[in-house]
């Protein structure tokens, strides 16, 4: 009798798990049915972060705004992020307030739209979720796209300095990668033909950095090992099991990095905002560390200068 109560004691546990994770991760996402459902709040502000030109125009999720990527969210002189100033404009003129609710959606397997989820998280902006699938899922479902675009009011959201725990920075990856015993785990989030240094950069891509492989101590848990088929998120007990095989538990602070840092900041997402975990997203990536002068590179497959 003891053992039996024992056994359902253990099973009511992990039911309460399974539903606090989903929670958790429902706290950070919404699903396509959700959006189309609630798209014509007045306090909800939907915005597109794609990186591809025209795709917005083309067609949108009615009633959304964009950002593009290349302008919007980074500086366009200096290679950084978006500067606070900019940035509070920016969402000004998209109509958003300090009690707006935003959800986030774009191309490429909502890549960019996560990087825009970093920068929100970064200037302290609540109420930010995913479109889980984004783009993609959203037009498979034959959902509805709009070309009009969207005007409004304009809101006074105040945005405070920006939080640099969340951002990870050279010198930091630096001191990991020299470091015997590291205190930090570095996730490279890159297909394992870039981990090896059997390519510098994806097919298609043009290879912006003149060494191949990867940092010292760095494990290899490609961005796409986090989403199902339809490209939404692995629930956060599959996504605790596939970081854990390779070494990654939340008991020590993540880096994650890729080769710009829009990659990273999808594993950024998944390790942050659904498991919880203390990470830092490195949005210099290969192409700033790959350029360095004086620092150590882990070379799998032999490589010099990214040739065989």
């Amino acid at each position: 009798m003891l053992n039996l109560k024992k056994s359902l004691l253990a099973a009511a546990g992990g039911l309460l798990l399974t539903a606090a994770s989903f929670a958790q991760a429902s706290e950070f996402l919404v699903s396509t049915e959700w959006l189309e459902k609630n798209i014509d709040r007045d306090d909800l502000r939907v915005i597109e972060v794609s990186v591809n030109p025209g795709v917005f125009e083309r067609g949108h999720i009615p009633g959304s705004v964009n950002f593009r990527w290349h302008t919007d969210l980074v500086d366009t002189v200096r290679r950084d992020i978006i500067a606070r100033e900019d940035f509070q404009t920016l969402l000004q003129d998209a109509g958003i307030s300090d009690g707006t609710e935003i959800v986030l959606y774009g191309d490429t397997n909502n890549w960019f739209a996560a990087w825009g989820a970093w920068i929100f998280d970064i200037y302290g902006v609540n109420n930010v979720r995913l479109l889980d699938g984004g783009r993609s899922k959203w037009e498979a479902e034959g959902r509805p796209l709009s070309v009009r675009p969207s005007n409004y009011t304009a809101g006074n959201i105040q945005l405070g300095e920006p939080n640099t725990a969340l951002r990870a920075f050279l010198p930091d990856v630096v001191e990991v990668a020299k470091s015997e015993n590291p205190s930090v785990d570095l996730v490279d989030i890159r297909s394992a033909a870039e981990y090896e240094g059997r390519v510098i950069a994806p097919d298609g891509v043009n290879e912006l950095a003149v060494r191949a492989g990867h940092i010292p101590s760095a494990v290899n848990v490609s961005w796409g090992e986090a989403v199902a088929e339809d490209g939404t998120f692995k629930s956060a007990d599959e996504l605790r099991e596939i970081y854990a095989a390779a070494g990654v538990d939340g008991s020590k602070p993540v880096i994650t990095y890729c080769r710009i840092g829009e990659r990273s900041s999808h594993t950024w997402f998944a390790l942050s905002k659904i498991l919880g975990y203390e990470v830092k997203n490195y949005d210099g990536s290969w192409t700033e560390y790959g350029n360095s002068v004086g620092v150590p590179v882990t070379n799998l497959a032999g490589t010099v200068w990214g040739g065989q």
